[in-house]
């Protein structure tokens, strides 16, 4: 302490402290516009991941209520099958001078089952089509997970950093981010 009671420092205790709180403050300002752009990213993944796992439920349900309605038509189908079958029978069992409304009935049962098989295996192909499409759409999902992944362990890593101040972790965190981001671009088709 001095005559008049102020207490300075010699230059040569301030400046390393002054020089690590420089370079942390620069770290930690890189970090954290690292982070904000790392979470900006991570939100955009996360909405468009959102909108395609909406689109990828919807194509699967509209392949199972096609699948649905394809079994309602066979049901129908093996119904008239088995209508027809007894009129059949009952052919085989009459006099000849009742087939004829019998005969009417077989007919009338063969052209419904023309129909409900048209029917049916035309719901069938609507629901492969509605199948296909959710499955090739859930295969982008599936990278846009996996980039949100990498985007999130890059945010943690980054933090980590911005407490140990430890410039190797911001580097792996740099890796990781890369690697979401190559994820995500392949996802959108753009890599």
């Amino acid at each position: 302490m001095s005559e008049t009671g102020l207490h300075v420092h010699p230059p040569h205790e301030e400046q390393p402290e002054d020089a690590a709180r420089h370079e942390g403050h620069g770290l930690s300002q890189w970090v954290a516009i690292f982070t904000a752009l790392l979470a900006a990213l991570g939100a955009i993944v996360s909405y468009q991941g959102s909108h395609l796992m909406n689109e990828v439920v919807l194509y699967k349900n509209e392949a199972v209520l096609k699948k649905a309605q394809a079994t309602d038509l066979w049901n129908e189908y093996q119904s008239a099958s088995t209508k027809q079958h007894l009129t059949e029978l009952a052919v085989a069992l009459t006099p000849p001078e009742k087939h004829a409304a019998f005969n009417q009935s077989i007919a009338k049962y063969t052209a419904q089952k023309i129909l409900l098989r048209h029917e049916a295996l035309a719901l069938e192909a609507q629901s492969a089509k509605a199948d296909a499409a959710s499955a090739h759409m859930n295969r982008p999902h599936t990278d846009m997970a996996r980039a949100l992944i990498f985007l999130q362990i890059a945010i943690s890593l980054a933090s980590i950093t911005a407490l140990t101040r430890r410039k190797w972790l911001f580097a792996l965190a740099g890796l990781s981010a890369a690697a979401g981001t190559g994820l995500w671009l392949f996802a959108m088709g753009l890599a």
